[in-house]
């Protein structure tokens, strides 16, 4: 098993770094590992601290409006610099200092969409902070489930985003699956919606 022997802090920014893994295999080999990280300083990274708090949050949400008479997902169709190109995922984002990233699901629910968010009860096995792509990077985000409500407006989005809102039927929702760029995070949860029959889209968080 390999064992990390040192760690060297490559960049110092805001809302991501890069850090350099010292490794030594139980052979004696050396090898550098990379690592991106949302911790501002080594002490922060979940290999010293040890602890799964979540840097993020997704948001999960059915749009309720009395002018649909089928149940309809809040996505968003955002420019992501990595790929020069749009692509659709849930709602997200970070989670503030202090802040509980299920509080932190209401307030990014509201700053990118305008909607309003009624949140409901879920077991911790749904809710709790899972890795997003553990071979680059620690981050870790939350899930929050609920209930969107409101118009939807661009009106709380910073002025670097480019967030177009989406009110996503089963038909639109596999459309994008067909078509579109879209995170692996939502496209599996689209291919759950699929399968889900109407009224039914939250009995999978029952015990």
């Amino acid at each position: 098993m390999r064992r990390i022997e040192k760690i060297l802090q490559i960049t110092n920014n805001r809302f991501v770094n890069l850090y350099e893994l010292g490794m030594k295999s139980d052979t004696g080999k050396e090898s550098k590992y990379f690592v991106a990280s949302r911790a501002k300083e080594s002490g922060e990274l979940k290999i010293k601290t040890r602890k799964n708090m979540a840097d993020g949050v997704i948001i999960y949400s059915v749009y309720k409006d009395d002018a649909y008479n089928t149940e309809r997902l809040v996505l968003i169709r955002q420019y992501r610099c990595s790929i020069d190109d749009y692509i659709y995922e849930f709602p997200a984002g970070l989670v503030d200092e202090g802040e509980d990233f299920k509080e932190a699901g209401q307030r990014e629910l509201k700053e990118e969409t305008g909607l309003e968010f009624e949140p409901i009860d879920a077991d911790d096995m749904f809710t709790k902070p899972y890795f997003t792509t553990i071979g680059m990077t620690d981050e870790s985000c939350g899930t929050v489930y609920g209930y969107a409500h409101g118009t939807p407006s661009k009106f709380g989005q910073e002025e670097n985003e480019e967030i177009e809102i989406v009110l996503a039927d089963r038909v639109e929702a596999k459309r994008i699956l067909k078509e579109e760029n879209v995170a692996i995070m939502c496209a599996y949860m689209l291919m759950h919606f699929l399968n889900t029959p109407e009224g039914h889209i939250y009995d999978f968080l029952k015990d």
